[in-house]
């Protein structure tokens, strides 16, 4: 199954296409920064039943360069089997678009980025055919941005360097720095930011630090990581409302049940002292007696019974 992380760490290409351009600097390479770019359908698979999918595909145009392919892969652990759909991936786009292709692949961990970037060729040793050797974005090479007026020079560089350092120490400072410069920004540039960063943060502990962030500095975006915050609160508030009224309910039932036990402990002594008077006690008295509940009627009917001469007179009716 897809997770968030894997989601956010190809996505934000996606949503910022020139962000790529920007990335490259920190990889040995300039990038030209596009002046056009499109979104291409990211199912490469072919008529055979093996399906093949990138995670995110955009054609780039630059000013002097001319078009390029950008596949963007996001790996969140060493696969042995990555390189060899890599090279699949580059070789089929290039067949298919005739156009350069460019691989980057995003990682969230040292260890991964290491494995990512080394280059695995698909031919013996002196006929290496074709070499794979993507770019790899990571938290060895993504800054560290953890001053406000540089997140703010570049949002969605920001957001990219947060979810790159997810594991990392520093990243606790990244956020902070984002949801600070996040708080001039439009919403319609700080929401899918926001989201961006919740997923690629996923379950790990930062991701506490993000929500109360937003929660604080962004609570007027309606995102769904805010709408997520206010759904536990008022399931955490449900909960208390509900354990005071199942402690109510609780309490009353708990009366009741002593009132019962008094209502019919004190009916059996009305009974005890008819019957050692020797009184004779009509079935419809004894029922009457039996299914009273009322503890200041049943106490009336208790000191009458000591002196009554039949035990229909009990009742003191009219």
């Amino acid at each position: 199954m897809v997770s968030a992380p894997h989601e956010a760490m190809h996505r934000i290409f996606q949503h910022d296409p020139g962000l790529f351009s920007r990335v490259s600097r920190f990889l040995g390479v300039d990038i030209p920064a596009p002046v056009k770019a499109t979104a291409l359908p990211t199912d490469l698979t072919e008529a055979n039943p093996v399906e093949r999918r990138v995670d995110t595909l955009l054609r780039l145009e630059t000013a002097d360069q001319g078009p390029y392919l950008l596949a963007v892969e996001a790996q969140g652990k060493k696969h042995p089997d990555k390189p060899a759909s890599w090279a699949y991936y580059t070789a089929y786009l290039w067949t298919k678009y005739r156009l350069p292709t460019a691989l980057l692949v995003v990682c969230q961990d040292h260890a991964t980025a290491k494995w990512a970037q080394q280059p695995v060729s698909c031919g013996p040793p002196q006929l290496p055919t074709l070499t794979v050797q993507p770019l790899v974005a990571g938290p060895h090479n993504m800054p560290v941005i953890t001053a406000p007026e540089e997140a703010r020079a570049d949002l969605v560089l920001a957001s990219l360097a947060a979810i790159t350092h997810a594991a990392e120490p520093g990243v606790d400072a990244i956020l902070k720095a984002l949801s600070t410069a996040l708080r001039d920004a439009p919403e319609d540039i700080a929401k899918p930011l926001v989201e961006f960063t919740a997923q690629g943060l996923a379950k790990r502990p930062a991701k506490n630090l993000w929500r109360n962030l937003v929660a604080v500095d962004l609570s007027f975006y309606k995102s769904y990581l805010a709408e997520e915050v206010r759904a536990e609160v008022r399931a955490e508030v449900r909960a208390e409302v509900r354990a005071e009224v199942q402690a109510e309910v609780r309490a009353e039932v708990q009366a009741e049940v002593r009132n019962e036990a008094s209502a019919e402990s004190r009916a059996e002594d009305i009974l005890l002292i008819l019957e050692q008077r020797g009184l004779d006690i009509p079935e419809d008295v004894r029922s009457r007696i039996t299914h009273c509940t009322d503890p200041e009627l049943l106490r009336r009917w208790l000191a009458r019974a000591v002196t009554v001469p039949r035990a229909e007179e009990v009742f003191g009716d009219a």
